[in-house]
């Protein structure tokens, strides 16, 4: 009997050696990706994990792994759901054993998922979540994001527009992620004039009431009239505004951020139009992009896209910062080799800023090509690259 249960004691120790906790202090980085693989932004999510995923086989020489710890990467879909995110992320922290976690795609999501990061001590580095708040008056130590910040999307679509006489109608989603670019634009500015804010929800699809209420602010000011919008999903605003012919109408122009390529297609009805986005393949030039152009053509037949790029930087940087702890994923390690790390990118090289752990990056003022017609593939032209140096973003997470 006795020797029934040294063998039953055998067998049990055996079991449980390839339990997760055992894993991960065996060899192992556990990576929680928490992103919208199904919802309104499922193109944006689908975009980063495969990002994410090339990004890590780049970084790491093919290799997946870092000083010989294999980086596993647990998929959460949260659905664009802000309680289930939080629940999903608090399940990967848990149950999972994840050492840090990426994500998710919205930003109403995230904002849930910040205190629960910081209730299990780990890591969530956002990508690709922009409204301020996440590094702003919501922001806790463990937050990271490599993803850029309304301020930064404001900021660089502030300088094509920001000129005596101009006056600008916003037209935003009404939660976080509008509300928060449209602030965040509205303090860029320091010429230019804000006469209306128009905020329609999320998933709406009719906008007609809100555009005429833009029109009718609009149509009788002076100099130069600008609609800036301000929209993620697949539920664009843009194949109604060309329809409304307004340049031809009222002189009223339309500019906005950059988005994926299947979005921006709608832009080819505004020939000309000018705005800053975070990422278009053609623009930067650095080992890092060539690498993803090529691969992403390669693999998918198509170039890599706008959040293709942002998967692939939270990747470089969480290689990097392990490659800085020798493969150690223990947190406070983390944040210390973290705060303020310069990493390399397909953008060219990001900071984390000390302060709110921030990724200070490049933006693109960008010009849609001016004899591009409507219904033929997007192009854009690089006007001028924006760096860090080159925009003022503040630090708002003070007292957070």
């Amino acid at each position: 009997m006795q020797r029934r249960s040294v063998i039953a004691l055998a067998v049990l120790a055996a079991g449980t050696a390839f339990t997760p906790l055992a894993l991960a202090q065996s060899g192992e980085v556990r990576i929680a990706h928490v992103y919208s693989r199904t919802g309104p932004l499922e193109a944006y999510g689908k975009q980063t994990q495969t990002g994410l995923m090339l990004g890590l086989e780049f970084a790491t020489n093919g290799t997946m792994a870092v000083n010989g710890k294999k980086l596993t990467v647990i998929e959460k879909d949260d659905q664009g759901k802000p309680d289930l995110g939080k629940s999903l992320l608090a399940t990967a922290y848990s149950d999972d054993k994840a050492d840090l976690a990426i994500g998710p795609t919205s930003s109403g999501v995230a904002l849930a998922l910040l205190p629960v990061a910081e209730e299990y001590k780990k890591i969530l580095l956002v990508e690709p979540a922009v409204a301020d708040a996440i590094t702003g008056d919501k922001w806790n130590k463990y937050i990271f994001r490599t993803g850029r910040n309304s301020t930064q999307d404001a900021v660089s679509n502030a300088v094509s527009l920001d000129q005596p006489n101009v006056h600008i109608a916003t037209l935003a989603q009404d939660y976080a992620f509008g509300r928060d670019g449209v602030k965040a634009f509205k303090d860029a500015l320091g010429k230019a004039k804000i006469v209306h804010e128009e905020y329609l929800p999320p998933t709406t699809t009719d906008f007609t009431a809100g555009l005429q209420r833009i029109i009718d602010r609009l149509k009788d000011q002076p100099g130069r009239k600008v609609i800036w919008v301000v929209w993620a999903g697949s539920n664009s605003p843009f194949a109604r505004l060309g329809d409304l012919d307004l340049k031809k109408r009222f002189n009223i122009e339309v500019s906005t951020g950059g988005n994926i390529l299947p979005a921006m297609a709608a832009y080819s009805q505004f020939p000309g139009m000018e705005g800053a986005s975070y990422y278009y393949y053609k623009f930067p030039k650095n080992a890092a992009n060539d690498w993803l152009v090529k691969e992403h053509q390669r693999r998918f037949n198509s170039p890599p896209d706008f959040f293709t790029a942002g998967g692939f930087s939270a990747a470089m940087a969480v290689v990097e910062a392990l490659k800085k702890t020798n493969g150690d994923a223990n947190t406070n390690k983390l944040i210390a080799a973290m705060e303020g790390m310069t990493f390399e990118t397909p953008k060219g090289p990001m900071t984390f800023r000390k302060e709110d752990h921030q990724a200070m990056q490049s933006m693109y003022h960008f010009r849609v090509a001016p004899d591009i017609k409507p219904g033929q593939p997007i192009e854009l032209e690089l006007v001028r690259e924006l760096k860090p140096a080159d925009m003022k973003v503040p630090v708002r997470n003070k007292g957070a």
